[in-house]
């Protein structure tokens, strides 16, 4: 399905037959449609190009895709779709190699030492006391 919130509901399509709506292609499918996407729908549009930013039509909405056309260049914004994984800029990071040395926190506590067996020889068994029948 589409981007539903993480919960199981079917959504309506957020596109109607007859919309025109500014859209960026993010790729072209196997049979060279270019695929764009609003707030996760897929629309699949001919005749164009990956990065392309353009208006569509929309002319037809199914449950889970749309299929449009291009109708000229793009007018205004366009909603980008937001990554699925924030990605993240590795001089934002820790310094890998100082990250323990810096957040290194000492064992202080003393349990005291446990009592060497210097002895081989197995314990005794303890058993329970039998019931009085």
């Amino acid at each position: 399905m589409y981007e539903d919130g993480g919960f199981n509901q079917k959504r309506l399509a957020p596109v109607n037959e007859g919309d025109e709506i500014d859209v960026r292609i993010e790729s072209v499918g196997e049979k060279g449609d270019g695929v764009a996407k609003i707030k996760g729908f897929v629309i699949f549009v001919p005749g164009v190009k990956e990065g392309e930013k353009i208006k569509i039509k929309i002319k037809k909405v199914l449950k889970s895709v749309g299929f449009g056309e291009k109708v000229g260049e793009a007018e205004g914004p366009i909603e980008e779709e937001k990554p699925q994984h924030e990605e993240v800029n590795a001089e934002e990071l820790p310094d890998a190699d100082n990250l323990y040395e810096e957040d290194a926190v000492e064992d202080t506590e003393d349990f005291g030492e446990e009592p060497e067996d210097e002895s081989s020889e197995p314990q005794e068994e303890l058993k329970e006391p039998e019931e009085a029948e």
